[in-house]
């Protein structure tokens, strides 16, 4: 409506006036109900042809769309094993600091575990103090056995002189006997020795890797417990938690409620017609305004516009994908942010809004590298721009009135 009476003052009106004061025919004799059509169809042919044209320059590079939301994330509750809730923290919708604990599942196997994990810890120390025992025990045979060694060594070098001297001193059978004697004393001292590397072994690798086995039993025993206390990953706000003691909580089908991020700098993500896809660019300048936050015009600005459309996805499958069963044209998705700090502040989030994005050729004209006919051309289609922003401001006027008034209080 507003481009046609635009388009009128333009076409129908100056029509009207060459017919009044050139040809001298007056409204309501000449110019009639029924002779309107005939007086002045060149100012309404004219009238329509640039009506449409506005529309679509207006339209086209300065786009609108209704399917404008302040999305916000959410993150179930939910604990990585299942089991019943044995404590709980909070007292049910509340805000959380990341880290904060939310509830406790019942934890006793967990326990369990770690007690055990303790207890093997201590049998190892203790298995180690013994072997420690065991070591000096086998020094202290190693020593004896080497004694008895030169003991037996001494005898058999002394009867060997003696025999040398005079053969009839000592038997033959005698020093062969010392002989055999110090053979097995040597292999008591291999043997000691051998006894002793073993437990050399036992104290300084058997002993340690068994005592770093246990101990990371009782880290993942730990860790295990610790999971049975549910905590908060981001800090947010937990919705919808109405958990009670006893209730049993499975992380594929019953979680415990709903936590929503705090988001750094809030956003609305609209979703432009695919023939403005050429338009939307980032870095353009728009204006939102949002149910929530009534009779507010936001500047925003264009940071992201995301190179596919949704509704062309799919997963591979067992069977062909038909193009016909897309059944709903996609939208380009844009992000866009305040052009100002704290310009979202009074949104709430999830609000529906509505926006218009506008495109600028500024740079493009003041660079002198245009025709005459191109830069005047570029600077009506940026002139026009202010008629969607003044549709804008009208549906924002009216918005609560047609919402509240005409359509029931939704």
């Amino acid at each position: 409506m507003l481009e046609l009476m635009l388009c009128s003052m333009l076409t129908i009106l100056p029509d009207y006036l060459y017919r009044r004061y050139a040809q001298g025919k007056r409204l309501g004799h000449e110019i009639n109900f029924f002779s309107v059509w005939f007086e002045l169809r060149w100012g309404i042919v004219m009238c329509l042809m640039l009506t449409v044209g506005l529309i679509t320059v207006v339209f086209y590079n300065h786009p609108t769309t209704r399917n404008v939301t302040a999305f916000f994330r959410t993150v179930p509750i939910v604990p990585e094993t299942i089991g019943r809730v044995s404590e709980i923290f909070l007292p049910g919708t509340s805000r959380v600091e990341k880290g904060q604990p939310i509830f406790r599942l019942d934890s006793a196997k967990q326990e369990a575990a770690v007690e055990t994990a303790r207890k093997q810890i201590a049998e190892i120390d203790a298995q180690t103090e013994v072997a420690k025992s065991d070591l000096a025990a086998a020094d202290a045979q190693i020593v004896q056995a080497q004694s008895a060694l030169q003991q037996a060594i001494d005898e058999l070098e002394t009867k060997v002189e003696l025999n040398r001297r005079g053969a009839d001193i000592v038997a033959r059978r005698e020093i062969e006997r010392l002989e055999n004697v110090v053979a097995g004393r040597r292999g008591a001292v291999d043997a000691a020795t051998a006894s002793r590397q073993a437990v050399q072994t036992k104290l300084t690798s058997l002993l340690p890797a068994q005592k770093a086995s246990a101990e990371a039993a009782l880290a993942q025993a730990q860790v295990d417990l610790d999971k049975t206390v549910i905590r908060a990953g981001v800090t947010g706000r937990v919705e919808q938690f109405a958990l009670q003691v006893g209730d049993l909580v499975n992380p594929m089908a019953r979680p415990a409620g709903v936590l929503i991020p705090e988001v750094g700098r809030p956003a609305l993500f609209a979703g432009f017609g695919q023939v403005e896809a050429q338009v939307v660019k980032v870095g353009m300048v728009a204006e939102a305004s949002c149910v929530s936050q009534p009779w507010t015009v936001i500047p925003m600005v264009v940071t992201n516009v995301q190179d596919f459309i949704a509704s062309g996805q799919f997963r591979g499958g067992e069977q062909l994908i038909d193009a016909q069963n897309v059944q709903r044209p996609g939208t380009v998705l844009v992000t866009l942010e305040p052009l100002y700090e704290g310009g979202l502040d009074n949104v709430v989030p999830g609000s529906t809004c509505f926006a218009n994005a506008y495109t600028s050729n500024h740079e493009a004209i003041a660079s002198g590298k245009l025709s005459t006919g191109k830069a005047l051309a570029l600077h009506v289609v940026d002139a026009v721009g202010l008629v969607h922003a003044m549709l804008l401001r009208i549906e924002v006027l009216i918005l609560p009135i047609q919402l509240l008034v005409f359509g029931g209080g939704h």
